[in-house]
């Protein structure tokens, strides 16, 4: 399978890929697997993927677990080495695209004190939840990329 189609099956073509790379075959190995494994997971457990009831929680602590992507991913993908290149490729751009541009804008208002605003937590929390339903696709990747049953939307949430 080519990665566009692959991509495609989980409606993700709204990332900005490389035509050259989108036609090449998507061909996960043994170190792909159990780096997909890892991160699907720690997605899984987290706000990353989790619904926050309005009265539950802070977006502070959201906003830190949203980051700490970051270092796992870069974990994971040391520790499997370079043995878990497909992988590699579709966890960078998810961090670039998806994730970083998020993080840097929250991060910049969090320390402008934006946090302590009900309306700018109002906008936190919507544009939340719109990088969740875009994760929980990511997720729903990886527990395929990993060869698992995907436990993604096992729940009800709001």
């Amino acid at each position: 399978m080519k990665w566009k189609k692959w991509l495609e099956n989980w409606d993700m073509t709204s990332l900005k890929i490389n035509l050259k790379f989108l036609e090449m075959e998507w061909t996960p190995k043994e170190a792909d697997k159990n780096a997909a494994w890892e991160l699907y997971i720690e997605m899984l457990t987290r706000i990353s993927t989790q619904y926050l009831e309005p009265e539950h929680g802070d977006e502070e602590t959201a906003l830190q677990s949203i980051f700490s992507l970051f270092d796992l991913t870069r974990n994971i993908i040391k520790s499997h080495g370079r043995g878990c290149m497909e992988f590699s490729k579709i966890a960078v751009i998810v961090l670039n695209q998806k994730i970083r541009p998020f993080t840097a804008k929250w991060h910049k208002e969090s320390i402008a004190g934006v946090f302590h605003d009900k309306e700018k937590c109002k906008i936190f929390r919507q544009e939340l939840g719109e990088l969740q339903k875009e994760l929980r696709k990511y997720t729903k990747m990886l527990a395929d990329m990993a060869g698992v049953e995907d436990l993604t939307s096992l729940e009800m949430n709001g």
